[in-house]
């Protein structure tokens, strides 16, 4: 591994040591981190897309076009999951991860790439709620590090992914 790399690897390693709860973190922070995290769950993640074309005013073609980005992303993410096969922090820390843990690899993060998927392909459509949308889809990054399931580098991958596959699809 290059020298870059290997600092690179150790900041986010120390950053993560700084950011993520620990199994003896107060009940009521670690519920709210949790519940934050599953909004970039599979089920979440698809049922807000599908909610779109249901809600008043909704849209077939945003939910189409969202479920597509969210379809895109995770694709990428697991190709790219396979191919670094970087192990989660639970496996290399000394620390829990505090929620489930879909697969054993941590590079990058699908909940994070899910959330900033979904955040943007209904802010393409409702620019006025981009803002919180955007918040949301950062929190939900950010939980995944705070649950120890994610270093952050993981985590902003995840989000970049989402944000490279929504060119093509929101084009």
């Amino acid at each position: 591994m290059s020298p870059w790399l290997i600092r690179l690897d150790a900041r986010d390693r120390a950053l993560f040591s700084r950011l993520a709860l620990t199994s003896t973190t107060a009940h009521s922070r670690r519920r709210f981190w949790t519940s934050l995290t599953h909004l970039g769950g599979a089920r979440a993640s698809i049922g807000l897309a599908l909610a779109q074309a249901l809600a008043p005013g909704g849209s077939l073609a945003l939910a189409w076009r969202t479920l597509c980005l969210l379809g895109l992303s995770h694709l990428l993410v697991q190709l790219i999951k396979r191919t670094v096969g970087r192990p989660r922090p639970s496996a290399n820390e000394s620390t829990v991860a505090l929620v489930l843990i879909p697969d054993r690899f941590s590079f990058p993060s699908g909940h994070a790439c899910a959330a900033m998927a979904l955040a943007v392909g209904v802010a393409s459509a409702i620019p006025a709620l981009t803002v919180p949308l955007l918040c949301v889809a950062m929190l939900v990054g950010f939980s995944r590090v705070m649950l120890g399931v994610h270093y952050p580098g993981d985590v902003l991958v995840g989000q970049a992914i989402a944000l490279v596959a929504a060119y093509p699809v929101l084009r």
